[in-house]
């Protein structure tokens, strides 16, 4: 059981003033618990996570952990950060150290294990992260994804009874996201007391027990992911996690870059957990271009997500046009009956500044 008791943590700022980042916190996280933590950037949401492991030491304050208050002196830091994992946004592990040899090194140094014993855990916790094949590499040789995976295994190998997570995937390319959350998953299945700073509302809402909104230092709000997300009480939260995700394109001459925007389009489905429409959106994207491209008119293109709903749609503004170009006699029918498959919906408007087509996917 973790309780935190009017934590506050004030940084000074390079002119000697004063600058607050958590505002008398109070909570209480139970054995097994998965708490997520969400909020905008700079609302103390990291800060939170390194005064729980007394990376920062907070300015004010109890935490308590197990019945024990961790700020009192001659507290043993040490072992209680071995407790209490911590894994990071950027994997830090030893570049000149094998993967193996990363998670090996602190249990033979603090454990007291012998080569053998830390070598069988070892192999273990990295089949339990899918990296066993990978035991012998360097890091150099590994994807963010790998990287991080091995992290996590080189925290499980100090057998913590809670981890911190902070941002584990906000530096990896999209692709290697789901494989970091994958093994989150896993733990969370194993019940492993979890606290996950992420700004991906999906997977907060998937995995946790529990969730914090933070905002301005503080924990505006809290409660299960069906309360925040579907029921939140506080304007500052309805309007964070009821958030439109957009991706925008301007196309004004036939020098635009495509590939790059198909490739944008794709890392942006992976982002935001919505794989499965990738290729709807990129069809639809495609042969709407190539319906359009006779025209020769600029062309506003949005693809949007729901964080609300999880619904996506892709919008299409052909400027200067008064007919829709699915209407047109000369549409290419093989195109027009491509994107009306795969979409859900299409609506049509007339604006001041052209065609607008909604696209619901």
């Amino acid at each position: 059981m973790i309780t935190v008791r009017h934590l506050t943590k004030t940084f000074t700022t390079p002119d000697g003033k004063p600058l607050p980042v958590l505002r008398d916190i109070s909570c209480e996280i139970g054995d097994g618990e998965i708490v997520a933590i969400i909020g905008p950037s700079g609302s103390g949401k990291s800060t939170l996570l390194r005064t729980l492991n007394l990376l920062d030491p907070p300015t004010s304050g109890e935490i308590i952990v197990d019945g024990e208050n961790i700020l009192a002196k001659g507290f043993p830091v040490n072992k209680h950060r071995e407790k209490m994992g911590m894994v990071f946004q950027n994997f830090n592990l030893f570049e000149h150290l094998t993967v193996l040899d990363n998670v090996t090194l602190a249990p033979m140094k603090l454990h007291g294990l012998s080569a053998d014993e830390a070598r069988k855990e070892a192999i273990e916790y990295l089949r339990k992260v899918g990296m066993a094949e990978k035991a012998d590499v360097l890091p150099s040789q590994l994807s963010g994804g790998q990287k991080q995976r091995a992290a996590i295994a080189r925290t499980l190998a100090m057998k913590p009874t809670t981890i911190l997570f902070d941002e584990p995937t906000s530096s990896l390319d999209p692709t290697m996201v789901g494989e970091v959350q994958g093994v989150i998953r896993t733990l969370a299945a194993d019940k492993m007391t979890m606290i996950i700073v992420t700004h991906e509302m999906k997977f907060a809402r998937d995995v946790s027990t529990r969730v914090f909104f933070m905002d301005e230092g503080t924990i505006l709000e809290e409660g299960t992911p069906e309360q925040i997300f579907n029921n939140p009480q506080q304007a500052a939260t309805r309007t964070f996690v009821h958030r439109i995700r957009s991706l925008v394109f301007d196309i004004a001459s036939r020098d635009f870059d495509f590939y790059d925007m198909t490739s944008q389009i794709k890392q942006f489905c992976i982002r935001h957990s919505i794989a499965e429409k990738m290729n709807p959106i990129t069809h639809v994207v495609e042969e709407m271009l190539t319906l359009l491209a006779h025209y020769n008119k600029p062309v506003h293109i949005e693809v949007n997500y729901s964080e609300l709903d999880y619904s996506s749609n892709v919008v299409i503004l052909h400027k200067g046009e008064t007919v829709s170009p699915l209407e047109r006699p000369d549409a290419d029918e093989l195109a027009v009956m491509i994107i009306r498959g795969m979409s859900k919906e299409v609506t049509t408007e007339q604006t001041p500044d052209g065609i607008r087509l909604t696209f619901a996917m």
